[in-house]
């Protein structure tokens, strides 16, 4: 296969391109939930779902790195229940969810190597480094909590439980506040809760307008804190101020896993059921202003954006990327 037709421009929008990028083995579909963006490795974290792999993306070059060791399946283009679903980098080492066998598994990316691997009390779905108080949380929607692990020990590493954290009607996404100390969840419906690091206790429980609260993603610089709601928008919330609505705009229908860019200031909005990615301008005071969208793909469900403005946003039935070069100023 030419390198142009593997990462062929595809004409998506209205003067506006994405480009395509295959996973290996991908033709048939490949399950993605959680993609995410780690500025210290410097990687795109794919959970490729039923491939059985992590893949490991480097934005600079476009090369992928991959990462076997997990359950694997020959169908299913959607990531849930299905291989690993959600990973991030933290203190050197990267720790992803094996969601068929309800495991967290903790990887050394030097190696490649899944150094261990520890049993769930549920299904996972979201897991995080928590900085501030060097633990490993996974959200557990079925088990309404959010089992916590610390790292007590990093070669060979070692996993100890921290406790459950129990949320009713969740909990949903998972992101880290590490200036305010907090950790921000959603519940199905309509709230968005906050949990105080050193109490680990639901420290707020704001309401963000969402019919169905999904995807969450922060603004550390500014303390806003970003929720997609599935029947199709984006809502700002101000965490300094007891979580104020600061801004909402509207976008494609299906809307799950958002991503955010520091460095450009947008707020990206991709939505399964309308195919498509909605970029909005987020002003300083939180307002939110559509400023472009672009064709994707059907099931288009989630995000992840990088440090020098590209957005990747996964293509579920085609088991690929599409890569937008975020040029809108």
């Amino acid at each position: 296969m030419s390198a142009l037709i593997v990462l062929g421009a595809l004409l998506l929008g209205a003067g506006e391109t994405m480009t395509a990028l295959p996973l290996r083995g991908g033709e048939g579909g490949i399950g993605f939930d959680d993609l995410r963006f780690s500025p210290e490795l410097g990687k795109l974290l794919v959970p490729a779902g039923r491939s059985g792999r992590l893949d490991l993306l480097d934005p600079k070059t476009r090369a992928i790195v991959e990462i076997a060791g997990f359950s694997s399946s020959r169908e299913g283009p959607r990531g849930h229940s299905q291989g690993t679903t959600s990973a991030d980098f933290g203190d050197g080492l990267i720790f992803a969810s094996d969601r068929s066998e309800q495991s967290l598994v903790v990887i050394d990316p030097a190696t490649r190597r899944i150094n261990a691997r520890i049993k769930l009390g549920g299904s996972p779905d979201y897991v995080r480094w928590v900085a501030p108080v060097r633990e490993v949380w996974v959200s557990e929607p079925g088990s309404k909590r959010i089992e916590t692990f610390r790292l007590a020990e990093k070669s060979p590493p070692r996993l100890v439980p921290a406790g459950n954290i129990e949320v009713a009607d969740g909990p949903e996404s998972l992101e880290i506040d590490p200036p305010r100390n907090r950790v921000y969840s959603n519940t199905w419906h309509d709230k968005t809760i906050a949990i105080d690091l050193g109490s680990r206790a639901i420290a707020a429980r704001w309401s963000n307008g969402c019919e169905g609260a999904r995807g969450l993603a922060v603004d550390t610089a500014r303390g806003f804190v970003f929720v997609g709601c599935t029947e199709g928008k984006a809502v700002v919330l101000d965490a300094a101020h007891d979580g104020k609505v600061l801004g909402t705009a509207k976008a494609g229908k299906g809307v799950d896993i958002i991503a955010f860019s520091a460095k450009l200031s947008h707020l990206y909005v991709p939505a399964a059921e309308a195919g498509n990615l909605t970029v909005l301008d987020v002003g300083e005071g939180g307002d939110l202003k559509s400023i472009g969208t672009i064709v994707a793909a059907p099931d288009a469900h989630c995000a992840a954006a990088d440090g020098d403005g590209n957005v990747y946003v996964c293509d579920p039935g085609k088991g690929r990327l599409l890569v937008f070069a975020d040029r809108y100023r």
